[in-house]
């Protein structure tokens, strides 16, 4: 992929918060930044990435099936700290290869969701790497907003997007039936739903209850909106626990989250984002 047409993801990426066109539109994408291993410069390249829950992501080391390794793989062996752009957050991250039946199952995973993986695969002699990204704990998140409201639109504007593509891949999967990889997706964003509204609940309404009294009857309508989306989220866990779901119902269960979830972000939005950026201007 040529550095001119790298740096133009880049910049597009940065700007919009993760989203661009091209190749890349409609997919997961994020920024990856190795230190060189001879040089030790700093390098950011785009990389697709799969959800594998727990705290990280899987990368490919596919370079289009070519003969060799693409750099960043070579750099992060050799430097394994790394620095991961999702369009939300910016944080530190440990890379470790994949070796035998994990990377298999990984990479299965992948061409389940996927064919071009196995082309790429049949191109080239090399075993193609499988790179697990596991965030390396450090302090409150770096959201790339530039106020408290925008940040969490952001946030917001993730979750809209993931299930939207979620809701694609339900849609495209036909009547094979649900990939593993498929599955993994709607748990690793039940997980960050969870993660999300715990962190609002434990933290954020505490605060801003604290500071603005008049504002408790809405953080009592968010609290009850987020156990909802709870209980919506733990139906959701359950039938992708079952092994014979049909694409059909996961997608009915998916589009009820989905909605219920939408008026809740619209209506948190309307009653926070002027305040929050009030309060930091």
């Amino acid at each position: 992929m040529p550095i001119d047409f790298n740096q133009q993801v880049i910049e597009e990426f940065r700007a919009n918060n993760g989203r661009v066109g091209g190749p890349f539109e409609g997919g997961r994408l994020l920024l990856l930044t190795t230190t060189g291993a001879r040089t030790g410069n700093r390098h950011t390249t785009p990389v697709g990435y799969l959800p594998d829950g727990g705290g990280r992501v899987l990368v490919i080391a596919s370079a289009g099936g070519s003969p060799q390794h693409p750099a960043w793989f070579h750099n992060l062996v050799a430097n394994p700290l790394v620095t991961v752009e999702d369009g939300v957050f910016t944080y530190e991250a440990r890379a470790v290869v994949l070796e035998g039946a994990e990377r298999d199952a990984a990479f299965a995973r992948a061409v389940e969701g996927d064919p071009g993986w196995a082309d790429y695969q049949a191109k080239t002699e090399r075993v193609i790497p499988v790179v697990a990204l596991e965030a390396v704990p450090a302090g409150p998140p770096n959201v790339a907003a530039a106020s408290p409201g925008a940040a969490l639109k952001v946030i917001h504007d993730a979750f809209r997007r993931e299930l939207a593509l979620i809701r694609k891949e339900i849609t495209e999967s036909g009547a094979g039936g649900l990939g593993v990889q498929l599955r993994v997706n709607c748990l690793a964003v039940c997980q960050g739903l969870h993660n999300h509204h715990t962190g609002e609940d434990t933290m954020l309404f505490p605060s801003l209850g604290e500071r603005h009294p008049e504002l408790i009857p809405v953080l009592d309508r968010l609290r009850v909106e987020h156990e909802k989306v709870a209980d919506l989220v733990a139906e959701l866990h359950a039938l992708l626990s079952a092994e014979d779901v049909s694409p059909a119902r996961l997608l009915a269960e998916v589009e009820r989250l989905t909605e219920e979830l939408e008026a809740h972000l619209v209506y948190e939005e309307e009653q926070l984002i002027p305040l929050l950026d009030g309060a930091s201007a």
